[in-house]
């Protein structure tokens, strides 16, 4: 191991990678339980998409480790399966097995992209200042989404609101829905506590202790499971079960309309979403990681975009959306994994979720939030690499790179707004000379997606 993953060469060793790897797993272990769900609504057998997913995200990370050697853990990506089953499916009436189709072929362009060098000069175009930005960006979009997860951040008549613990006890949802937030908001001091006592496996242990406090609760009765408000038994129903068949799904691509214009552009949106969002999350967890060169690029960068490529291609043939680097790899990162392995160990753990799928999807959000909004927290601190008090046609951009990403809920346009802004702001102040021919074209191909998609 030490000769293939290069551990002393990246200052990690072996039982801090597979501890970086089991916390990497346990932040993003609900994309098993999310992404069925979601992919039903779009007709799809949900054993069928659980297996997919788990396969896919397992072969996925294991290209990740071997062609990049980096520890960025790949699955289903959020948000673009809601794109799969809710636009494309339910709203622009595709069948599944045709949305599909149109995740396999974007792979395959992802493919060539990839080979070809046009993500890598992609990646290495993006100016420096932008790419920390991406970076404490993914810090506060990551933290929003732990908080919503836990019900802390809830939807209001100011478009969010602090969840209502005096409201909860009025209608009675507090015996189920008010204690999974007090039990989040727990589990944030307590792995905030264990961070300030730089405890080697602070996340993960954090994940158990506030797990291990829900179950106490449930003894107790103060938690009474709901399921028909999502809200489940803090204990598995088992631990062992047969894996679901792949055979509803597996190689179902339809590509009888490859060739209508309304179909590319579906393409093309699959293309775009995954390209942007794992380019923001590659250079936020390489940037967070310390990665990045002396010119923030990002070496074995060709074999990370492989990997993300391949990974949507087979995940297509399986039967789930676009796969895609997980942002969650940040969790993994923070406690110390730096090479393959801390992948291979997130990789294995999906492959063994096809067969203890009971334990993992009993691991409920309000364990796993504390994790996401302690890795925001840590990602926020490279804030202080950006020169606010430089140059305004750097900081500017950067500022708006920040808050796009958690105010929009979508990396890739905090990734566009950045970049268009850049471009524009060094236009009009005459500083043309600091913009490169790419960072134009995609300042374009970024305005005219707002005006076609």
């Amino acid at each position: 191991m030490e000769q293939f993953f290069k551990l002393k060469e990246n200052g990690t060793n072996v039982k801090t990678e597979i501890l970086a790897g089991v916390t990497t797993f346990m932040t993003m272990a609900y994309i098993l339980a999310v992404n069925p769900g979601i992919l039903k609504a779009a007709g799809m057998d949900p054993g069928a998409v659980f297996t997919a997913t788990a396969l896919a995200s397992f072969i996925a990370t294991v290209c990740m480790a071997l062609f990049a050697n980096k520890p960025f853990v790949l699955s289903a990506g959020m948000g673009v399966n809601a794109y799969f089953a809710y636009t494309v499916v339910l709203g622009m009436g595709y069948t599944w097995q045709e949305a599909l189709a149109a995740v396999f072929v974007e792979g395959l362009i992802f493919i060539v992209l990839s080979l070809t060098n046009v993500r890598e000069a992609i990646f290495n175009a993006i100016p420096p200042t932008l790419k920390v930005a991406v970076s404490v960006g993914i810090g506060f979009y990551i933290c929003f989404i732990g908080l919503q997860n836990a019900k802390i951040v809830v939807d209001s008549a100011t478009l969010v609101g602090m969840y209502s613990f005096r409201s909860s006890l009025a209608d009675g949802t507090f015996c189920y829905e008010g204690i999974s937030v007090l039990l989040a908001l727990i589990g944030i001091i307590i792995t905030a506590a264990l961070l300030a006592k730089n405890v080697k496996g602070s996340m993960l242990l954090g994940i158990l202790a506030t797990w291990g406090i829900g179950m106490i609760f449930q003894v107790a009765g103060l938690y009474v499971p709901n399921p028909d408000a999502g809200y489940y038994s803090m204990f598995p129903s088992a631990i062992v079960a047969m894996p679901a068949s792949l055979a509803p799904t597996f190689l179902k691509m339809d590509f009888s309309i490859l060739g209508t214009v309304n179909f590319i552009t579906v393409i093309f949106a699959f293309l775009f979403v995954d390209t942007f969002d794992t380019l923001g999350t590659v250079i936020g967890c390489a940037s967070r990681a310390d990665m990045l060169d002396e010119e923030g690029k990002l070496p074995e960068i060709r074999g990370v975009l492989l990997a993300d490529a391949i990974g949507t291609t087979v995940g297509a043939a399986m039967g789930t959306s676009t796969v895609t680097t997980f942002v969650e790899s940040s969790s993994g990162i923070v406690e110390g994994g730096r090479t393959g392995l801390t992948a291979i160990t997130s990789a294995l753990l999906f492959l063994s979720a096809v067969f203890f799928s009971p334990l993992f999807l009993a691991i409920p959000s309000a364990a796993t939030a504390p994790a996401f909004v302690m890795v925001g927290f840590l990602m926020m601190q490279q804030i202080t690499k950006i020169d606010w008090n430089g140059e305004l046609s750097e900081a500017v951009p950067a500022f708006i790179t920040i808050f796009a990403m958690p105010f929009l809920y979508s990396i890739s346009e905090g990734i566009s707004f950045g970049i268009i802004s850049y471009v524009l702001l060094n236009l009009v102040v005459g500083k043309t000379k600091k913009i490169t021919p790419l960072m134009y074209v995609l300042a374009v191909i970024f305005i005219l997606k707002y005006v076609i998609l």
